[in-house]
């Protein structure tokens, strides 16, 4: 890649002179050879990817003057194009920008690789056929499309963070490349309070990344986890973009103070499961998502014991949304295992077993299922 960004400077710096910052430049180049590299040979089929992405860089004006300097940011305001519905708004730029695989979308997105597969068709024959000019909006447009940004972005860091697919259990490249494009967030849009709030909560949960995975490569439950081995600077920098994210009413702020909670709960006995339920409170009435429904499930569990978090599962346990996300069937395992019915629990582990795609994930619970007599 260096070799490659040394030959292009020879080839623009002849052409067009010697930028202002050389060594930047090269770097910059170079990333994003790697990053091209990575992107063609990372996800299947590689050549329709290429050509894809090939195909809306081409269509994309690079000339405009846009505040926008970071590549993967440019590619993610340009995707966002209000023509497109924000679905295949999210799927497309997933898929061209992040390189994530349909399959990992679909997880992502809670829906059928089919259904995906044909949202991304669907977008590029739109974009291609009514010949929509793709371009980065001005200065007084991107907030606008700043939540579409903000949610690809914890996208990629989910995927990473949570991977749910494959041998590993995290995937670091997608975390450190989430963490690095929210702060690029910060800085093009510093007063944007949602951005601080999504980079609060990414550093928040990254901080626990080294102690989520044990020697063995066995996810680790947070009740388990070192704490003594907790990023204590990535503590401090979250917290940090959190205060800078006091004036947020949107998502990622509750999000962020359920993460806050967690990374400064001397023990997990001493974890303020009150304040924890009431920001799920607010982020249901933000969001009536599903699985924030079920999350919050596990949390009234913990505060007022396993059989009011099983009621409260029970508000969702039925929702279609969910589609063949183990979400529920893990939830209920969980609380039925505290509650003292492993019998129960155990019927409710082999389902989330059976819906589970990572190797990990299915290790972990392959555990609980011993634990409980399986």
């Amino acid at each position: 890649a260096v070799q490659e960004a040394c030959a292009e400077a020879l080839r623009s710096w002849g052409r067009d002179g010697v930028p202002g910052n050389p060594g930047g430049w090269l770097v910059t180049v170079a990333r994003n050879r790697v990053r091209d590299r990575l992107r063609r040979e990372s996800v299947r089929p590689g050549k329709e990817l290429a050509a894809m992405i090939d195909e809306i860089r081409a269509r994309t004006d690079h000339t405009d003057p846009s505040p926008v300097r970071d590549d993967e940011l440019r590619m993610m305001f340009t995707c966002a194009h209000p023509a497109l519905d924000r679905q295949s708004q999210l799927a497309l730029t997933l898929r061209l920008v992040s390189g994530l695989t349909v399959a990992e979308i679909a997880r992502a997105l809670l829906q059928t690789d089919t259904a995906i597969g044909q949202r991304i068709t669907r977008a590029k024959n739109k974009i291609r056929h009514a010949n929509i000019p793709l371009r980065v909006p001005p200065a007084e447009l991107l907030p606008e499309r700043t939540p579409h940004v903000l949610a690809c972005v914890y996208s990629v860091f989910t995927e990473g963070y949570w991977s749910t697919a494959g041998p590993s259990a995290i995937r670091d490249e997608l975390c450190d490349e989430g963490i690095r494009l929210a702060g690029e967030l910060c800085a093009l849009m510093p007063d944007e309070p949602e951005a601080h709030a999504l980079a609060a909560l990414m550093l928040l949960h990254d901080s626990r990344r080294g102690t989520r995975v044990d020697d063995a490569g066995m996810l680790v439950p947070l009740e388990e986890q070192d704490r003594r081995r907790w990023d204590r600077g990535r503590i401090a920098r979250g917290l940090d973009r959190l205060r800078r994210a006091e004036d947020s009413t949107g998502p990622y702020l509750p999000q962020a103070v359920i993460a806050a909670l967690h990374a400064t709960a001397p023990s997990w006995d001493q974890t303020d499961w009150v304040t924890i339920c009431a920001a799920y409170d607010r982020l249901l009435l933000l969001t009536d998502s599903p699985v924030v429904r079920a999350n919050r499930a596990l949390a009234v569990g913990f505060r007022d014991g396993p059989d009011a978090g099983l009621a409260a599962l029970d508000e969702v346990a039925h929702d279609p949304r969910l589609g063949r996300s183990n979400l529920v069937a893990t939830v209920r395992a969980d609380l039925l295992r505290r509650a003292g019915r492993p019998a129960e629990a155990l019927t409710w582990y082999r389902e989330a077993l059976d819906a589970n795609g990572s190797e990990p994930g299915r290790q972990f619970l392959r555990r609980r299922i011993a634990e409980c007599g399986g």
